[in-house]
């Protein structure tokens, strides 16, 4: 399916999501909208977000305010960031194509998935944008590898692991519905790859015999900072006692996230997690948020509790639906017009000034 007009009702990332579950196939709306087993974690990404209330502060100069920052050394015009999400061919015929012409046109970095439906070269050549490239460890150490080298030399700027997905997890939705990919749409930066069976628990398949033997480490983590020119992140962290041993294998920086509620059900809302991650880290490397951006203000009450940026997921999925690459980039250009409408009414000209005293309950 694929979209052309954006209907002129749509004025906030809920509007895109409204508007794509009226529109996508079933099928693939129950793959991309799916979540694990009883959506618990998936619904309380937004939840807790809406429940933090904010504290404005009145009468302050903002003749020089700006959204901009810096992350990892390169100038960020606004602290929101491209998640890395798989196969957008199936809601657009361009797929990463589009997304990434529109990530370009408002100055936002994207993460291209391993299993995007373009190759990793083909983004990288239609982007003016910063691009991150996210991984999956693969069975073989020389896979990894070559994807990281392939990244490296098509220019991209980090490599960012995901750690929450040593198997898949339990959708029922996504089963329920048959969810296969269609023809044409396919993981193309794995094809070449010998085949493996997928690590996965959907089908009744026995975890425990044999499928992770080969299930990553911190000692991975540890050899793929010292193999690579790039600044490696970790993605899917939920855990504080995770923090030191993520900060002992040398990551440049680490991404708050539940998987968007996909992988376990009742994992607590990244927001709930992130102040006492960002405490155990102290500075050392950057914390950013995935998971529940909706509104300028989550964005507000993201950087109040600890994160430097945010990653958007789904609602790029529901805007490349709805309105293609012109869709993203409308899309993209309402969180940050909410953003700077935020930080203006909240009195805080500039991303360091949103501190613990933007809640209402003050947050360590």
């Amino acid at each position: 399916m694929s979209g052309s007009q954006i209907p002129p009702d749509t004025v906030s990332l809920l509007d895109y999501e409204r508007r794509f579950h009226e529109r996508v196939d079933p099928a693939i709306r129950a793959y991309l909208a799916g979540a694990a087993a009883d959506g618990i974690t998936q619904r309380e990404n937004c939840a807790a977000f809406e429940r933090l209330r904010l504290m404005p502060r009145a009468m302050v100069d903002m003749s020089r305010a700006s959204a901009r920052s810096t992350l990892l050394g390169e100038s960020l015009d606004y602290p929101i960031l491209i998640a890395p999400t798989a196969s957008h061919k199936l809601v657009h015929p361009d797929g990463e194509i589009a997304t990434v012409q529109a990530a370009s046109l408002t100055r936002t970095w994207m993460t291209v998935s391993t299993q995007a439906s373009v190759t990793l070269e083909e983004v990288a050549r239609a982007s003016t944008t910063p691009l991150w490239f996210q991984l999956y460890f693969q069975p073989r150490d020389e896979e990894t590898l070559t994807l990281v080298r392939r990244a490296e030399q098509a220019d991209y700027k980090a490599i960012v692991v995901t750690i929450d997905a040593v198997v898949s997890g339990v959708r029922n939705r996504e089963q329920r519905a048959g969810f296969r990919l269609p023809d044409g749409v396919r993981p193309v930066n794995l094809a070449g790859f010998p085949p493996h069976a997928p690590v996965t628990a959907r089908y009744g398949s026995p975890v425990f015999q044999g499928m992770l033997d080969r299930c990553p480490t911190w000692a991975d983590i540890e050899s793929l900072c010292k193999r690579t020119s790039l600044p490696v992140l970790v993605k899917g962290l939920l855990n504080p006692l995770d923090v030191g041993p993520a900060l002992q294998s040398g990551v440049a920086g680490i991404i708050v996230s539940n998987h968007g509620g996909r992988v376990l059900d009742t994992v607590p809302a990244t927001i709930d997690v992130l102040p006492a991650i960002a405490t155990a880290v102290a500075g050392a490397v950057p914390v950013l948020l995935d998971g529940g951006v909706r509104r300028g203000t989550d964005i507000v009450k993201a950087m109040a509790s600890g994160a430097a940026a945010v990653l958007i997921g789904q609602p790029v999925l529901h805007a490349l639906a709805v309105g293609g690459m012109p869709g993203v980039a409308h899309m993209l250009t309402l969180l940050q017009t909410e953003l700077e409408v935020a930080m203006a009414l909240m009195g805080r000209p500039s991303l360091k000034d949103i501190d613990p005293t933007a809640l209402l309950v003050s947050r360590p």
